[in-house]
């Protein structure tokens, strides 16, 4: 809120005001300034403000009018900054405003409550109130770093505080300059001139008094300016005097300078006091080389040319001693072959007018300095305060400086984190966004080739996409530079790591534009520059697309902004580099059945075989991947076989150090083992003994895809001897104390497989195997409940004496009999079929009636799902042959529903339904039950069925039914 505000206002905490008379009236007065602002001053209240004020308010939608957008709680303006941000947002009980102009509405609207408004939106945002200690701290590290350039081989003889004495603010000024924003005043001693007499504040650094400079222009302004000048008016004085000389034809003109008038000795000149003159006659007096009689050229102090930023001559010897000095490669290649912006800047920089303008998100005459790091670290290389200073000669300088600098960063290994967090230390982030708002072509392709490279760095994508480099960058993906269509793009593939940047792309109209730039016909013939120029646009849009499509909404505008035919057709391209990002595109999309739909209709699937057998790993990886999403449709899965692709697949495995590679290899076997025909083609090359070798030491997600395939591989009895002779049972076992719900799912299945066959179930049993699956049924995952339920089903019926197996498991019956409350259908369908096979030992069925398995199983009876209807009728038949269990199925209302499920379209409902009823008849009231709710009819219709199972079931119950009426009639009559 200023410093006045810090100073006037009493604070009884960092974000308190104290409830005294001073307070009370500082909070009027600023009530009234801000209601009368917005007629007095209306341009100044239009002016939107970099951050939102905010704070929590006890206004709600009613308080507002109809000029406003309301939807339930949440208010909004309908005027809105650039951004399309709304300039008033309320969301209860916060709001946020981002112009006095609202500020001054929302107070009308709050009538008699706008005095604690007031007051909150004071409390709500007083961390803007310590600009004055903020910029203490980060002007000790400026004066801090400057003094390293003292000395007798250095720049500047000396630099000291007017004043040892530090307020607890951290200002050295005294308090009746620290009202007007004053921190501390300097004097600096140059070795050419005399002494600087220097004001630092809030809003700048100010020269207080200037002898008649006669010297050159003194290397200490050069580094005075770069570290110690914020205030916007000195960067333009001093910033177009110091880089003259870099540029031949600003020599020949006299610069137009913007000076401070220096008012009183030992006093800055205040913001409010400043104004603006076109004073050339001034400059002259300090530059010389214009000054009336003076024939002396004007030539840079020799400290100076030692930074190497001197003259002309400079730069034409830096030029040519860059073309003879190889240089390393430590950039990824690019089409521009890797090399430097040195020497071979032509090739890369165009000189002709093709250039794009673009605005900036943010104008160069807004950009601050970003705060540097307040601690001194003696482990940071040379290359990190090398770099500082390259970034800070780039915020000032004129386009060939800027160019100078960007190739001189260049050099340095922008791929090490220490070179990445030097430039935005240093604020070199916002520097380099900036120059791509520019209309120099040179610069930002400069600008964004730096910004590829240290944009892999998580810290500084997330810092560009802050400061809306992505808006930036799409917007540059219609420039007709391919050069910066490409840059652009992967730098885009580089930052929209995140999802809220993959939705910024989506929202700034990103997916079109990469989806534009896939426009490229694939030609196998010898390639001339242009073509390679177009694949390289493609390459690079589709490595854009890659990020972005990690998004379901971004996955759908892709789609839709019709990037499958594209791809489809560089799909065919033979640049492995180009397949790669084409391929991962696909891959990530295939998640989603749409695209897993025209993935086979655009045929496809041949290119993805294809490519299967190239060389390249990351590819093949990719293509494994897409064929693993793909396959989960049984088209696809006869595809890759028709297109040979399941030995290839196969021969992936062989890659195991590659674990990558080795997942989505597996993966691809997986789901194309679904397929029978397929399994037996992976029987043909020895697949089994392959993936049983792969259930030790992998990583889940390998581990995942070997047992689902054994799972499927295991449903042909063959297979399951195979895997147990093989020694696939331990390792399967062991694999059931992990935490993996996926892993423990497949496991689970595999295992539940294998125990059908009685061998297998040995093992398993002398594993404890059976323990363990027992375990899984208190998994709180549904999904390992139910699979765990299905494995226990075939150990129970292959087990030798499983009666007494399951009775060992202490509790057992008890969990799995509660498992029928859950509200998984999976669950109780699995837990009914397991349940069916423990009822089959009689002293089990009485342990699990104890625990009132006979009224849940009824409560089940009402379902309409013909799975858990099959398994529920199969557990009731089984429960009905204890005690009085059939009589109380009865009793708690399952019999009419069980009638109901004879309606059913599935024979083996029909039968297992037919055998339930059967044992209910057992009993006379159910027999009662059943003949009024019409029973007799569909039974008599299935007597005549193939099936001698439920004929004789059908046949059975019909009979008791008319047993039961016999007995009646021969009571009645006699």
């Amino acid at each position: 809120m200023g410093v006045a505000l810090t100073r006037a206002a009493q604070w009884t905490g960092p974000a308190r005001l104290k409830d005294t008379p001073a307070n009370e009236a500082l909070v009027r007065a600023v009530a009234a300034f801000v209601e009368q602002l917005g007629s007095r001053h209306p341009r100044e209240a239009e002016c939107v403000f970099q951050e939102p004020l905010r704070w929590r308010t006890a206004l709600g939608a009613s308080d507002f009018q109809t000029e406003y957008d309301i939807s339930g709680p949440t208010v909004q303006s309908r005027e809105r900054d650039e951004a399309g941000r709304p300039l008033l947002h309320l969301s209860p009980p916060d709001v946020s405003v981002l112009t006095f102009s609202q500020l001054s509405e929302l107070l009308q609207v709050a009538e008699n409550k706008k005095l604690e408004e007031v007051r909150a939106c004071l409390e709500g945002n007083a961390g803007n109130a310590n600009n004055a200690k903020k910029s203490s701290e980060a002007l000790k590290s400026e004066v801090e770093l400057l003094w390293t350039f003292c000395g007798d081989e250095n720049l500047l003889k000396s630099v000291k505080y007017t004043s040892d004495y530090v307020f607890p603010n951290g200002c050295r000024s005294p308090p009746w300059r620290q009202v007007h924003g004053d921190i501390c005043h300097l004097l600096v001693q140059p070795y050419d001139i005399e002494v600087l007499h220097i004001t630092c504040s809030i809003s700048g650094v100010f020269l207080n008094m200037v002898s008649a400079l006669q010297a050159p222009v003194s290397s200490c302004w050069g580094y005075f300016y770069f570290f110690l000048t914020p205030s916007l008016s000195l960067r333009k004085s001093f910033g177009r005097e110091i880089f003259m000389s870099l540029d031949s034809s600003s020599t020949q003109n006299n610069p137009h300078v913007e000076s401070v008038d220096t008012g009183n000795c030992g006093q800055a000149q205040r913001p409010d006091e400043h104004r603006e003159k076109n004073v050339h006659e001034k400059a002259r007096q300090w530059l010389g080389p214009n000054k009336p009689g003076c024939t002396k050229k004007l030539e840079p102090s020799s400290k100076w040319s030692k930074l190497g930023l001197s003259s002309p001559k400079w730069e034409a010897e830096k030029k040519k001693k860059m073309r003879k000095t190889p240089q390393p490669d430590v950039r990824r290649k690019t089409n521009f072959s890797g090399s430097s912006l040195h020497g071979q800047s032509t090739q890369r920089i165009k000189t002709t007018s093709d250039d794009f303008s673009e605005s900036s998100s943010e104008s160069e005459e807004d950009e601050e300095l970003t705060e540097r790091r307040t601690e001194t670290n003696s482990d940071l290389p040379s290359e990190y305060w090398q770099i500082q200073k390259l970034v800070k000669y780039m915020k000032w300088g004129n386009q060939t400086a800027t160019v100078i600098v960007l190739c001189a960063l260049r050099d340095f290994n922008l791929a090490q984190e220490t070179c990445q967090l030097a430039i935005r230390d240093a604020g070199g982030l916002e520097v380099l966004l900036n120059l791509l708002g520019t209309e120099e072509v040179k610069c930002m392709i400069g600008s964004l080739m730096i910004l590829k490279e240290i944009s892999r760095n998580s810290q500084n994508s997330k810092a560009i996409a802050d400061l809306g480099g992505l808006q930036t960058m799409v917007d540059i993906l219609d420039s007709p530079n391919k050069d910066l269509k490409c840059l652009a793009a992967e730098t885009i593939a580089n930052v929209a790591k995140f999802r809220k940047d993959r939705r910024s792309v989506r929202k700034h109209g990103g997916i079109s534009r990469l989806v534009e730039l896939l426009d490229c016909v694939p030609d196998p013939s010898p390639s001339t520059l242009q073509k390679q120029r177009d694949v390289e646009v493609a390459r690079c849009g589709a490595l854009a697309l890659w990020s972005c499509s990690k998004s379901t909404k971004n996955k759908e505008a892709v789609r839709r902004a019709g990037a499958i035919p594209l791809l489809a057709r560089l799909l065919k391209s033979p640049h492995e580099n180009m397949l790669i990002p084409v391929v991962a595109t696909l891959q990530e999309c295939a998640s989603e059945p749409s695209y897993r739909v025209a993935i086979q209709t655009e045929g496809m699937i041949e290119d993805l075989v294809k490519n299967l057998s190239r060389e390249n790993q990351e590819l093949q990886m990719h293509c494994a991947s897409a064929i693993f999403k793909c396959a989960q449709d049984k088209r696809t899965r006869d595809l890759v076989q028709q297109y040979g692709g399941l030995e290839p697949l196969v021969s992936l495995l062989s890659h195991s150090e590659n674990k990558q590679l080795l997942a989505a290899s597996t993966g691809a076997i997986w789901k194309c083992s679904l397929s029978m025909e397929n399994v037996a083609k992976f029987e043909e090359y020895n697949t089994l003994e392959i993936l049983v070798k792969l259930l030790t030491n992998q990583p889940e997600e390998v581990l995942v895809n070997v047992a689902g395939a054994l799972g499927e591989f295991a449903r042909k009895p063959a297979n399951r001897v195979t895997i147990n002779n093989c020694g696939g049972i331990p390792p399967l076992v062991n694999l059931l104390t992990g935490t993996n719900q996926a892993l423990l799912v497949n496991v689970t299945c595999a295992l539940g497989a294998c125990a059908s066959e009685s061998k297998c179930m040995g093992t398993i049993d002398s594993l404890d195997g059976v323990r363990l699956l027992w375990s899984l049924l208190k998994n709180p995952n549904p999904d390992v409940q139910a699979s765990a339920a299905w494995a226990i089903c075939p150990c129970i019926e292959n087990a030798k004496d499983a009666g007494e197996m399951v009775r060992s498991f202490v509790g057992g019956l008890e969990l799995i009999v509660n498992l029928l409350k859950s509200s998984h259908l999976e669950v109780l369908t699995s837990v009914c079929a397991a349940i069916g096979n423990i009822a089959k030992d009689k002293e089990n069925l009485a342990i699990i009636t104890d625990h009132r398995v006979v009224p849940m199983l009824a409560k089940l009876t009402h379902t309409n799902d013909d799975t858990l209807r099959r398994y529920l009728a199969g557990a009731v038949e089984h429960c009905c042959t204890w005690g009085t269990n059939c009589a109380m199925f009865g009793e708690e209302g399952a019999v009419a529903p069980l009638v109901r499920y004879l309606k059913s379209t599935d024979p083996a409902v029909h039968q297992a339904t037919a055998l339930a009823l059967y044992q209910l008849s057992k009993d006379p009231n159910n027999c009662i039950n059943m003949y009024e709710n019409g029973v007799v009819k569909p039974l008599v219709d299935m007597m005549g069925s193939t099936d001698e199972v439920l004929q004789e079931a059908a046949a059975r119950c019909v009979r008791n039914i008319r047993l039961l009426a016999l007995a009646n009639e021969k009571a009645r009559y006699g």
